[in-house]
């Protein structure tokens, strides 16, 4: 898939744990499971938002788009 999700990077450069980070922004932590693995097939701007604001991040810190590596889509 070409958005990769960086979560698991933002979390360790602010040393926090799945657990902290889904009670901070309201997720349970299977929700935020998905997302961290890129199986989510959508994200809310909602929990986007709390994400950015507890990890002090940007989104294009956690979502990143990379092509394929035969150079398509």
């Amino acid at each position: 898939m070409p958005i990769v999700v960086n979560l698991d990077v933002m979390m360790a450069k602010r040393k926090m744990s799945s657990g902290e980070l889904a009670e901070k922004i309201g997720i349970t932590q299977a929700n935020l499971s998905i997302l961290k693995t890129g199986k989510a097939k959508a994200v809310r701007f909602s929990t986007l938002e709390e994400i950015c604001k507890v990890l002090d991040c940007q989104p294009g810190d956690i979502l990143e788009y990379r092509r394929n590596h035969n150079g398509t889509e």
